[in-house]
């Protein structure tokens, strides 16, 4: 009875880890910028370099894309995907009492 259980929770564990990905051929600028390394301009080139090329094949393939070298597909590569939905680890809000008190002082 142990067993089953046991290999239920891994596989869930483990499921949780594989949903988090950022499609890059439908990825919005917003949820492009959530990947480490990517910031404003190079979300904006994923973009342009989509809608002018067209869909990426491979993950490899954001390469192509002007100011993306190894480095960054290296760091990303766990984090993104050609297909499937994007599901982004949204950051969770401070509590109320603990949001930037300073402001409006």
């Amino acid at each position: 009875m142990k067993k089953p259980f046991l290999i239920m929770v891994t596989l869930f564990a483990f499921s949780g880890a594989a949903c988090a990905a950022v499609n890059i051929n439908s990825a919005t600028q917003a949820e492009l910028e959530t990947l480490h390394g990517i910031g404003p301009a190079k979300a904006k080139a994923i973009i342009d370099y989509r809608k002018k090329n067209g869909l990426f094949k491979l993950t490899d393939d954001l390469e192509k894309v002007n100011g993306i070298g190894p480095g960054i597909i290296k760091r990303v590569r766990k984090d993104i995907t050609v297909g499937g939905t994007t599901t982004v680890k949204k950051e969770i809000d401070p509590p109320p009492g603990k949001r930037n008190q300073s402001a409006g002082r």
